[in-house]
């Protein structure tokens, strides 16, 4: 190659020689160094990923009383002017406090990413029997409630590298707000596969969205939506529970098709049993998993007594706590009764935002939902959210880094 062809590469301070690196130094012109978050680069990072977003409800809209939807945007008076941008199938982890009570939960996106440039968020509430947050919101939050929300999080999302190209969606209740999400961003261009919803419910007047799905898959022919009800007959819907020859129904023949689970736990313990049939790669099976829905005395390797209740001493912050916890219940569930408001995000053993350092006792972690790092196991943390008490307990719960 002749020497003009070469390209020629800047010169970086490791390869320069200390003479070389003087003269390059005092090139520099003087002034004011600039401060790391006015860098471009850092300006995109913190908008797509701000530490916090501080939002208000502009919005409610009720599909039932048991059922609404929240529409949000920015909370100027708190400093947030833009909302994050997020990839369809994200979700929100909604923080909220005032004097009766105070929790953490994450809810999927229901609106379209494309509408987050507008500044405008949607999330779908279910009320959840026994549930402190769903009960609470859907029967207290107004127009005009003040929310504190992380960054759009989670991996329910369409990765090309890894899901097929045609997606089948299995959702039960509120489990179709993701769905929503993704057939919104595949009619505006920004996802680009194929998504076929199977929408699960009791009758067809439980199943939300169900006209504006079905409005959207006639000028979109990329996404289709099947009703699937349990307890009831319907013109144009399907009658039973998804099972895997439905599923075999309306998958494509003869192409490798992803299915993407989003719905309450008695769903997943029913329909997974049916993918098993299918023989599907592992990779194609996807899971949205909310909440602490573990029952540990179901599982073969639980040795503990459900019935006990030991004493947790938590460290947190410089102080120490001395609370009760039940063998029945997670260690996260556990520090919000007692109103110790903890670091947690996704509350499905996943993201690692509630780990704590075990320094005594034991507890018992489902497999099925143990999503610790090898780091975290080799240094004895553990996933609050997740994890239940077999003996007395003492923990220690980093901070959270700003």
């Amino acid at each position: 190659m002749a020497k003009s062809m070469i390209p020629k590469l800047p010169l970086y301070p490791f390869v320069l020689s200390a003479a070389q690196r003087v003269i390059e130094v005092a090139r520099t012109p003087d002034g004011p160094v600039k401060k790391l978050e006015d860098y471009p680069v850092n300006k995109l990072a913190n908008a797509l990923h701000p530490a916090k977003q501080f939002l208000v409800v502009r919005k409610v809209i009720e599909h039932s009383p048991d059922m609404k939807t929240y529409v949000f945007s920015p909370d100027y008076s708190k400093g947030t002017e833009r909302l994050a941008y997020f990839s369809a199938g994200s979700y929100l982890s909604l923080n909220y406090a005032d004097e009766n009570i105070q929790f953490t939960r994450p809810y999927s996106l229901s609106s379209s990413p494309k509408k987050s440039l507008s500044n405008h968020y949607c999330i779908t509430i279910k009320r959840v029997e026994d549930g402190i947050a769903s009960n609470y919101i859907l029967d207290h939050w107004v127009e005009g409630t003040k929310v504190v929300a992380s960054a759009p999080l989670g991996d329910f999302t369409y990765e090309p590298l890894r899901d097929a190209k045609h997606v089948i969606g299995i959702a039960g209740g509120s489990g179709i707000t993701p769905f929503r999400s993704m057939a919104f961003a595949i009619a505006d261009g920004d996802e680009d596969f194929d998504l076929t919803i199977l929408y699960g419910s009791r009758a067809k007047k439980d199943a939300v969205f169900t006209d504006e799905l079905l409005k959207l898959s006639e000028t979109c022919p990329r996404v289709k939506l099947v009703n699937v009800l349990s307890n009831s007959k319907a013109k144009g819907c399907e009658q039973g529970f998804i099972t895997a020859d439905l599923i075999k129904k309306y998958a494509p023949e003869g192409e490798d098709y992803s299915i993407f689970l989003c719905g309450p736990q008695a769903m997943y313990e029913f329909v997974d049993k049916e993918i098993a049939k299918l023989g599907l790669r592992p990779k194609f099976v996807r899971h949205e998993l909310f909440g602490e829905y573990f029952h540990p005395e179901k599982n073969a390797d639980y040795t503990g007594d459900i019935s006990g209740e030991f004493t947790l001493t938590v460290k947190m912050a410089g102080k120490t706590f001395t609370i009760p916890a039940k063998a029945d219940t997670s260690i996260l569930r556990s520090l919000e009764a007692a109103g110790i408001n903890a670091p947690n995000q996704c509350r499905s053993g996943r993201c690692g935002w509630c780990h704590a350092q075990l320094l005594s006792g034991e507890v018992y972690t489902p497999a099925s939902v143990d999503g610790r790092r090898i780091g975290d196991i080799e240094y004895g943390y553990i996933h609050a959210c997740c994890s239940f008490p077999l003996s007395d307990l003492t923990i220690d719960i980093p901070p959270v880094a700003k």
